[in-house]
């Protein structure tokens, strides 16, 4: 795999199903993404929150909790975030409730 992004945007999209899904758990989450994913260097976007239960069509995946969605200017600020001790004490504080997380990478075009 090439570690060329040629200067492109990084989104990092992960979905949390988890182990305990009730609302309590579920806000607990999302406050943790909050708490911890906010704000590190070179973050364009950030945003968490929970699946919407309401949309129920053929294409829509319900096999998730929460979601989290980050963006990042460059795959370098990406690879900052994946090691700072702030994502490292988001996972230690939560992953004991994750039933399944799934990473979504992807470099964006303009």
């Amino acid at each position: 795999m090439s570690n060329d992004s040629n200067g492109k945007r990084l989104a990092h999209t992960v979905f949390f199903t988890l182990n305990d899904a009730c609302d309590e758990a579920c806000e607990r989450l999302v406050a943790a993404c909050k708490k911890h994913l906010t704000d590190h260097p070179g973050t364009l976007f950030f945003a968490a929150g929970r699946r919407a239960a309401e949309y129920v069509r053929p294409v829509n995946d319900q096999t998730f909790d929460v979601s989290l969605h980050l963006v990042f200017e460059d795959r370098a600020a990406h690879d900052a975030y994946q090691v700072a001790p702030r994502h490292d004490e988001f996972i230690a504080e939560n992953k004991e409730n994750w039933k399944q997380v799934r990473v979504f990478d992807a470099l964006l075009n303009d």
